[in-house]
């Protein structure tokens, strides 16, 4: 049991064999055999595996894979949460604060994020304040990665720090983003996360800011997408995993779908 909180509570965190015989008081055989049965209950359960690395110097880690099947059956569970017609606002927006304040649901888009991000490189999860906070944190705390987060203002306490200048992509305006020069080592491999995406323009935005960095952006991930044909997305490579395909003020009918995280297995 506390074997398997271990893992849980420390994704892709490697020990070696060493480390558990000491802690546990056992033998590395009982702890081999401990590991296969702990990798066959996640297998089972579908929300990862234990990879092995073998070797003197290799170890065990757990890599934090929910099966596209859970992941799948999570987001239409967010899909008809979203099409309650209370959450309609002026501008065809959807209230959306609730789910990003209730803490299993934001620790499930992490984890369902997470899964697909698990087999990359990745060192640091950033993301542009505010709403998109909790949601990086979340992917963050299953992928053991620090998150950075990109201000519209510098603030004294952060030290020197880069901004850059972008459009934004729903209002066309000129915005501005700023990122503390220590909070990000150089030739990092990223993934950017953010709550919604319609054009696309500030994750553009941080795209152009992790390039001061020479940041690799190696993943990007979305909660919700807009299906707006009017305005051309200006990105490309990203995982999402909802589309909202209209929003009826008159009707009072909102119409979701999976976004591309069905498609990406």
């Amino acid at each position: 049991m506390d074997l398997t909180n271990f893992f849980l509570e420390n994704p892709r965190v490697s020990r070696n064999l060493n480390y558990f015989a000491e802690t546990y008081n056992s033998a590395k055989s009982s702890i081999s055999e401990d590991l296969d049965i702990v990798n066959e209950v996640f297998e089972t359960k579908g929300i990862g595996y234990i990879k092995r690395n073998p070797g003197a110097a290799g170890g065990a880690s757990f890599i934090p894979e929910l099966s596209h099947e859970h992941g799948m059956e999570f987001i239409n569970h967010l899909c008809h949460k979203l099409e309650d017609p209370l959450r309609i606002l002026p501008g065809d927006y959807l209230y959306m604060s609730d789910l990003l304040g209730e803490p299993q649901t934001v620790r499930e888009i992490g984890r369902v994020l997470a899964s697909k991000f698990s087999a990359d490189d990745i060192d640091a999860i950033v993301t542009v304040e505010t709403k998109g906070i909790p949601l990086a944190y979340a992917v963050a705390s299953f992928l053991s990665v620090p998150t950075v987060i990109a201000r519209r203002n510098p603030k004294v306490t952060e030290g020197s720090s880069v901004s850059i200048n972008y459009v934004s992509g729903s209002s066309r305006k000129i915005q501005t983003m700023v990122l503390p020069k220590r909070s990000l080592t150089e030739g990092s491999n990223v993934c950017i996360i953010d709550d919604f995406m319609k054009a696309g323009g500030t994750i553009t935005g941080m795209v152009s800011l992790l390039k001061e960095f020479n940041a690799h952006v190696k993943a990007i991930g979305v909660l919700a997408e807009a299906d707006d044909e009017e305005d051309e997305r200006s990105v490309e490579d990203y995982i999402s995993l909802i589309k909202i395909s209209d929003v009826d003020i008159k009707n009072g009918t909102i119409q979701t779908q999976p976004g591309t995280y069905e498609q990406k297995k």
